[in-house]
């Protein structure tokens, strides 16, 4: 009998994307499986439930999330869905572990086994299972049209018997996938593009798509970049040096895109508003890292503010406001790693733990946390738990639990160590949203 896999409804009202497409419902019936999709999934992303039907797939409802063996997600399930997944069923979707121990234990408790799809290694053969590139990649095109809509002038140089409109001058800070794609864009509209970020490596590909790259460049900017590609941490005199360079360059600019994030850390700010507040009324800076409190100092996640009259646009999920597009890549991203968990003989998922696209995505299996960054962290905070229950137990039972909580209490102190060490091993890449 072939398992089935479930593509719900986001249960998240700002969520428009879905985790498939007609596309790869096909792809994944010839992989062996039952594919039900819930009515409405795929509405938001211009997708009608008659083209899934017409894929194959069933057109099911959101009862039908208990019978699946597998469960293709956007977002982290919420709470009310985990209760009406069976368990053992594999569940895979962007879950946003970071900072979220304890939606990260209720997925354990709910007996599922997690995949987070923003662990995926960086390697050759993961890279049409990127998301996070798919996604950066939209989220860097559909911030210059954010920013194109709401700048109230032309962006490119026109030369009419009128007068000549001069170029709209846009910075991009920070050269990651989101990075490289506002240059390109921004470029295709025909606004004058600067570009900067602290990796050395980025400046040929900065001009390469026909901009300027800005830094200071010595000799410590010569050696800012690790063998993996990652920015390293700069000097404070090297950044100082870089924030009086970039102010200068910024009370000069119409547009201004930042795009610095990595996952698991706040976002570094790179804009403050003293550096704002000398550029022009009407100037537009788009933060694309106001979810993980932003780079630009008055973003306001969801919001456009306007500060000393420019307006600084914190839309979110950036990447869903081109919803058809971003469900399309995904769903191609999703598609590429379940391929990999399936047995072609006997066309059902058959989990390879020593895998190493396993390895780095898992989270819980078989009711425990198993991912190294996490499992450690929630190891650390039984001991706390453990504590609580003793203390309010009645003080004749006290004694009896007394001794047990002090060797628990000398393992919390041990396991923090761990676990900074751990967090930091699925390494995405930096200065992109």
């Amino acid at each position: 009998m072939a398992q089935t896999l479930f593509i719900p409804k986001e249960a998240e009202g700002n969520e428009p994307r879905v985790a498939g497409s007609a596309e790869t419902v096909k792809k994944l019936i010839s992989l062996g499986f039952s594919v039900i999709v819930e009515s409405g999934a795929g509405v938001l992303s211009r997708i009608p439930d008659r083209e899934f039907e017409a894929a194959g797939a069933l057109i099911g409802k959101t009862a039908d999330a208990k019978n699946a063996d597998v469960v293709l997600k956007v977002r982290r399930p919420n709470t009310a869905e985990l209760k009406s997944y069976k368990k053992g069923a594999v569940v895979i979707a962007m879950l946003d572990p970071y900072g979220n121990d304890a939606a990260v234990k209720e997925l354990a408790d709910a007996g599922v086994t997690a995949f987070t799809m923003e662990f995926m290694p960086r390697i050759t053969r993961a890279q049409v299972m990127d998301v996070l590139s798919s996604q950066a990649n939209l989220a860097g095109y559909q911030a210059v049209i954010d920013a194109a809509e709401e700048y109230d002038r032309a962006m490119p140089m026109m030369m009419t018997a009128a007068g000549t409109v001069p170029a709209a001058k846009v910075f991009i800070m920070g050269v990651g996938v989101a990075g490289l794609q506002a240059i390109a864009t921004a470029r295709r509209l025909g606004a004058v593009v600067t570009a900067t970020d602290v990796r050395p490596a980025v400046k040929e590909q900065v001009a390469s798509l026909g901009a300027k790259f800005l830094a200071v460049e010595d000799e410590e900017f010569k050696a800012a970049e690790t063998a993996g590609g990652y920015a390293k941490e700069m000097s404070k005199e090297y950044q100082a040096k870089q924030a009086a360079l970039v102010a200068e360059h910024i009370a000069k600019q119409d547009i201004i895109i930042t795009t610095a994030l990595i996952p698991g850390r706040p976002a570094p700010r790179l804009v403050t508003r003293e550096m704002y507040s000398r550029m022009r009324p009407g100037s537009v800076i788009i933060d694309l890292a106001v979810e993980r409190g932003g780079n630009v100092e008055g973003a306001v996640a969801g919001k456009i503010a306007e500060v000393d009259g420019v307006k600084i646009v914190g839309h979110l999920n950036v990447a869903g406001r081109i919803a058809a597009t971003a469900s399309q890549l995904y769903a191609k991203n999703l598609f590429a790693f379940v391929e990999t968990l399936v047995d072609k003989e006997a066309k059902s998922i058959k989990i390879n733990f020593e895998d190493e696209l396993v390895k780095a995505t898992v989270l819980t299996h078989g009711g425990k946390i198993v991912h190294p960054g996490f499992a450690t962290a929630a190891a650390s905070t039984a001991p706390t738990a453990a504590k609580k229950v003793a203390e309010a137990k009645p003080a004749a039972e006290k004694a009896t639990v007394k001794a047990p909580v002090k060797k628990a209490a000398s393992t919390k102190a041990a396991a923090p160590k761990k676990a900074v060490t751990k967090t930091v091993a699925p390494k995405t890449s930096e200065g992109e949203a």
